[in-house]
């Protein structure tokens, strides 16, 4: 069961997060990303929050792993007064991450690290699990050795990690979790918070893109994550009841499910082939989607139209281009490593925090490339999408 799990969660979070192929990191070290250039640092005074340019006139639609109602990212605020309380405690905090070698785990790692520094604490690990659960539990063991007051973390396995983030919570030690709690923790005794994207209203962001670019009207599929996981059950579930509830005559004919994020190219050939007469396809994360991409190309569809979610450096690169790949719901990881961040300041000082914490969707398309690229990662988009976007 253990090991049905393990390969599960591994499968799921090198599908949504992984940009390029695993490469071996020192535990102890932080990942290097694809971007060259340091994220921005944030403001040295004032209060402490998200990036305010991030919209906030939209709803949270998303739900916790355990159902729970989502607290806005933005609502997040840290005052000059409670910095300097949290820099008189002289804090250690310690990062533990599924895996550490990818775009989305850098930007979060950047701006956990940034956040933690702006309130002089230290961060004593960062440490990357390589989708291992049993590395992972090792690596919170190291961490425990040095005596950290936080740890934040993304569990590889909510099962057979729970035990070793038990034993971190029963020593004292504060966690924020990203995206999932594991099994059997609870929020406000165990754990201080989870904190993720608003995966819900990235799907909804993904089939209104739809929707406008086939002018409300045409035949589409649906490439979903084939297991039962909060994160992408939310995003398809939001994309086909947008789609169904706001545009009648846009019809979903063909549904495919992958387990296998590599296997999209495979699926989307099928699918095309099966349904010649499809106007355009979804994808529930960017890697899948470029198996469609490549698939529609293949096929000679240069007039499909895909939208997905995660800006990934490849889709990126085709909507810079005026691609096949017309727009995404864009999650915000840097702005989440700052709200992880504090959130744990806020319980260091005995401030109530909520049990889950949703970072606002971001509608990308051709028209803000730049811009959210700038405001996903918090550095300038590579070279290669600049010049495409020109």
């Amino acid at each position: 069961m253990k090991k049905t799990l393990l390969l599960f969660m591994t499968i799921l979070f090198g599908a949504i997060f992984a940009l390029a192929a695993c490469g071996n990191q020192d535990s102890s070290s932080s990942p290097e990303g694809e971007n060259e250039e340091k994220a921005a640092e944030l403001p040295e005074t004032g209060a402490l929050t998200i990036n305010e340019d991030i919209p906030s006139d939209r709803d949270i639609l998303s739900k916790g792993p355990n159902g729970e109602l989502a607290i806005s990212a933005k609502t997040l605020r840290l005052s000059e007064e409670e910095i300097a309380k949290v820099k008189e405690g002289n804090y250690k905090a310690a990062i533990v991450m599924h895996y550490a070698g990818n775009d989305w785990s850098k930007a979060q790692i950047d701006g956990l690290e940034a956040a933690f520094d702006r309130m002089g604490i230290e961060v004593i690990a960062v440490t990357d699990g390589q989708f291992k659960a049993e590395k992972q539990v090792s690596d919170i063991e190291t961490v425990l050795a040095k005596d950290p007051d936080i740890i934040v973390s993304i569990p590889v396995d909510p099962v057979s990690t729970a035990a070793a983030y038990k034993k971190a919570a029963d020593a004292g030690v504060k966690l924020v979790f990203m995206d999932n709690a594991p099994q059997g923790l609870t929020a406000g005794t165990d754990y201080v918070s989870v904190v993720s994207a608003d995966n819900y209203g990235n799907g909804v962001e993904a089939a209104e893109i739809m929707a406008a670019q086939l002018e409300e009207k045409g035949k589409i599929g649906v490439i979903f994550h084939d297991a039962d996981f909060f994160v992408t059950r939310q995003r398809t579930e939001a994309f086909e009841k947008t789609i169904k509830e706001k545009y009648p005559n846009i019809e979903i004919v063909a549904r495919s499910g992958i387990t296998d994020p590599n296997a999209g190219e495979k699926i989307a050939s099928a699918m095309l082939t099966k349904n010649p007469e499809l106007d355009g396809i979804f994808a529930v994360w960017d890697v899948p989607a470029e198996g469609v991409l490549a698939a529609a190309r293949t096929a000679g569809r240069e007039d499909l139209v895909i939208t997905t979610i995660d800006l990934g450096t490849n889709v990126a690169l085709d909507i810079a281009s005026d691609g096949i790949v017309k727009g995404l719901g864009a999650q915000l990881p840097y702005d989440q490593g700052v709200a992880e961040a504090i959130l744990a300041a806020q319980s260091l000082l005995g401030t109530e925090t909520p049990p889950y914490v949703a970072v606002p969707s971001l509608n990308v398309t051709k028209d803000n490339i730049l811009e959210a690229w700038k405001m996903v990662y918090h550095t300038d988009a590579p070279d290669v999408i600049q010049q495409a976007a020109q």
